[in-house]
């Protein structure tokens, strides 16, 4: 009876595996592929990441486009700063040349009456 019976379920299991049914396929034809290479690359080895990939990343950073915004601001403000002390020399130079103009004028008037008093 043993016999029988595990030749029944051995009989039964053979009929199932060997049936018509085509088995799933693991890999459908329209699944979606990456675009990109997927194989494992050593880090040492050709095809690694290199410093200009790297550079990418460190640029692309949160930090990095910080510390980009606070040194454009700061050529702003040396610029403006720049911009104000030539706008202040360029008055203390046009004062000084009022100043110089002035005073030539008055030596100039003082100086033909000195000359006069002395022909006299």
């Amino acid at each position: 009876m043993k016999n029988l019976l595990f030749a029944a379920f051995s009989f039964l299991g053979l009929l199932i595996s060997c049936s018509k049914k085509e088995p799933a396929d693991l890999y459908p034809t329209d699944s979606a592929k990456a675009n990109y290479d997927t194989a494992a690359v050593d880090s040492f080895s050709a095809g690694a990441t290199s410093i200009d990939v790297v550079r990418q990343i460190r640029m692309s950073s949160q930090q990095y486009q910080d510390s980009v915004k606070e040194a454009i601001k700061l050529q702003e403000e040396e610029k403006k700063l720049k911009e104000e002390l030539e706008k202040e020399n360029k008055k203390k130079a046009e004062e000084e040349k009022k100043k110089t103009g002035e005073e030539d004028k008055k030596k100039k008037t003082e100086t033909p009456a000195a000359t006069d008093t002395k022909t006299e």
